[in-house]
């Protein structure tokens, strides 16, 4: 919940002219609040390189759902993707995996494509419970997903101990989970269809540690928070990560 329409506006016209120096690959999408998603789309202006998220979505059509937004709201807007089962809505709004997989399938229904969520708490992890939390959360999930539409979504895994505390998992740790991951999808799917996906790391990446974690051979990408709200640092994690 940061960055209404003219702030938004403000960090685009500083971040777009810094992307003529950029000379690496990446797919670049912003996922402004629901309010600023018209001023990010109107101040990007079609520019090519970069793609607006939402941050959530409704499972329902329309209707009687106060306050909820729904996937064709989000196409009238030209939005491309949307994030999906993010930490924060498991834990402060109680969204359960059944919720996040029928929103999973709304939007890929819509022809959006789901940024889809995983990730476990750090009493989790030290309980040995890792691989058992994700499995469970893939696995319902992406219930019902096929494997045509696996195509369209990305998969961002954020350790909940590591958002916004500062705290990173090391390179080791976050290739060995996006290993396990890619496992995962190779059992419900297939071979082809876990080397193919996208699976994106989250949770405190910064200019400083993006090479090293960008890097690693199971890490595709990275879901940016904190360090994304600064056009300068948000930048500066796609340069490092093109080295």
């Amino acid at each position: 919940m940061n960055k209404g329409p003219q702030e938004t506006s403000d960090f685009l016209n500083a971040f777009i002219p810094k992307l003529d120096g950029f000379t690496g690959s990446a797919d670049i999408v912003i996922a402004p609040p629901f309010i600023s998603i018209p001023t990010a789309v109107g101040t990007l202006g079609g520019h090519s390189s970069v793609a607006v998220s939402a941050q959530n979505v409704s499972d329902k059509d329309n209707g009687a759902f106060t306050g909820e937004v729904s996937t064709n709201m989000l196409k009238e807007l030209h939005v491309e993707y949307v994030i999906l089962g993010h930490s924060e809505r498991r834990s402060i709004y109680d969204e359960t995996d059944a919720i996040i997989n029928a929103k999973v399938k709304k939007t890929i229904a819509a022809g959006l494509k789901p940024i889809f969520c995983i990730g476990e708490t750090l009493e989790e992890r030290e309980g040995g419970k890792l691989e058992s939390v994700l499995r469970t959360q893939i696995t319902e999930g992406l219930k019902d997903v096929s494997d045509a539409d696996l195509a369209n979504v990305v998969i961002a895994y954020e350790p909940v101990w590591a958002i916004g505390t500062g705290v990173t998992a090391t390179a080791e740790q976050a290739q060995d989970t996006h290993k396990f991951v890619r496992s995962v999808i190779a059992d419900l799917y297939n071979t082809t269809a876990a080397e193919a996906i996208r699976i994106q790391y989250g949770g405190s990446v910064k200019p400083a540690n993006a090479a090293e974690l960008l890097g690693q051979p199971d890490i595709d990408g990275a879901l940016v928070g904190g360090a994304a709200l600064d056009p300068e640092s948000f930048f500066g994690i796609l340069e490092n990560s093109a080295q």
